[in-house]
């Protein structure tokens, strides 16, 4: 993934995790999780939307969309568990940069 990004990408998803980070104090990491998850299917259910003409087109393309977004939430988190797997001390001590 880290190859194919460019700085953009990591900044956009840099942005959004401090949105999410912002609404611990008030909640909690799992809920400000749950919220982020929601958020993101949501945007991907529009995305998956604008790339059609009508709902029966959406429809017939639902099972794509799926199979496309879960493929890629699964490699991501993947990668980001190795990361914190291998990193786990100094990410978890807040003393990283």
């Amino acid at each position: 993934m880290a190859d194919e990004a460019d700085q953009d990408f990591y900044n956009r998803a840099d942005a959004i995790i401090e949105l999410a980070n912002a609404h611990i104090g008030d909640s909690s990491r799992g809920k400000a999780s749950a919220s982020l998850m929601y958020a993101n299917s949501r945007f991907a259910a529009w995305v998956s939307a604008c790339g059609c003409r009508d709902a029966a087109e959406l429809a017939a393309n639902k099972q794509q969309a799926l199979d496309y977004f879960v493929g890629e939430f699964r490699l991501m988190l993947e990668e980001n568990l190795t990361d914190y797997v291998e990193n786990f001390d100094l990410y978890m001590s807040g003393k990283q940069d």
